[in-house]
């Protein structure tokens, strides 16, 4: 089957002037889909603006009403003056459909159109809370489809795995009590916005069903490939997602400005191909992923690339951007043992 991807140009009218989030990171990844004749093997599939009822199974209404009103008179700090999560003239319609994007993924995923989605939307969404936005994001994107999924799809159990440099902190406390939402974030420790560590694990019926994995920096795609294999699968196994949603940031890229990971071209196609074979071997390949941060544009627009390529089964890609002149830090096997033993899982 095919591999959807969706957006729209009104992604690009969220602009605040001299912003690391803004279009370019967009355009930059448009453009590499043309020059590596990626986007001729996607199938363009249509973003809908997710409806207000949609939205407020995840959000209070005044936060959506507190967006669409700065929004309104003309943009501004969502939290005030100088706030570096910033609302233009049109960031609420923008908002509106980037949360959109990720239900229309949804949607054509579980109806059986394409086999897998990529939504390539802004402003980003893993750090908004329910009662408010923070870190670029006003709407919390991967939330609002996981809760599609589940009131209108009736699925029993959703996974929802977050590689983002950041700890999804605003996904991971919606879901923090939630059993039917198991939330694995990969995340760099000691940067924003400061949570996710190893033992935040649920509160009271989601006990056990929030892994956050802070990685420290230096560490790269073997690190990273690690985590996955020998936590991140056999968890998923034990969970047995009827969904897999992904929050895809490509900020812990070699080449990003706020962060220190050290992750290359080939380390995001092989953890997309991970994806990509636990959702064929968990729930008929069902995979959505939504694109959260990456602001080192070539790391970002590559990466993305690779990612469609695991998306559509391919066995290699090509990395024209390499390695850079870093080396990667040595990974920690007993942190690794310790991470298993919080869950439940053997050591190695």
């Amino acid at each position: 089957m095919a591999t959807g991807y969706l957006f729209d140009p009104l992604y690009l009218q969220h602009v605040q002037p001299n912003h690391v989030e803004g279009p370019e990171r967009l355009t930059a990844i448009n453009d590499a889909l043309d020059e590596t004749g990626m986007r001729d093997r996607l199938v363009a599939l249509t973003p809908e603006p997710v409806s207000i009822e949609q939205l407020s199974r995840v959000h209070q209404m005044r936060h959506i009403e507190r967006v669409r009103s700065v929004a309104e008179r003309g943009g501004g700090g969502l939290a005030g003056r100088g706030d570096e999560t910033y609302v233009a003239p049109r960031s609420y319609e923008a908002a509106l459909l980037a949360a959109g994007a990720a239900v229309s993924g949804v949607e054509a995923v579980l109806r059986g159109e394409v086999k897998n989605t990529f939504a390539l939307v802004r402003p980003p969404g893993h750090h908004a809370f329910a009662d408010h936005g923070e870190g670029f994001c006003l709407f919390n994107n991967i939330a609002v489809a996981a809760a599609v999924a589940r009131t209108e799809f009736n699925l029993d159990r959703v996974l929802i795995v977050d590689f983002d440099v950041h700890h999804g902190n605003g996904t991971n406390a919606i879901f923090y009590r939630d059993p039917s939402v198991l939330f694995f974030s990969t995340h760099q420790w000691g940067i924003y916005p400061g949570t996710g560590y190893w033992d935040e694990v649920g509160a009271d019926e989601g006990v056990g069903y929030s892994v956050n994995v802070p990685m420290l920096p230096g560490w790269g795609d073997g690190a990273l490939q690690r985590m996955f294999d020998d936590l991140l699968i056999p968890i998923a196994r034990r969970f047995q997602p009827q969904l897999i949603l992904v929050s895809a940031g490509y900020d812990p890229s070699w080449t990003d400005r706020l962060g220190s990971m050290l992750v290359t071209t080939l380390g995001f196609f092989a953890l997309t191909r991970t994806l990509v074979k636990l959702s064929d071997e968990l729930c008929n390949g069902r995979l959505v992923m939504t694109l959260e941060g990456g602001y080192g544009l070539d790391g970002l627009a590559y990466g993305v690339v690779a990612s469609f390529a695991a998306l559509l089964g391919d066995e290699v890609v090509a990395d024209p951007i390499g390695a850079g002149r870093y080396t990667e830090k040595p990974f920690d096997e007993e942190y690794l043992d310790q991470l298993r033993a919080v869950h439940g899982l053997p050591a190695l």
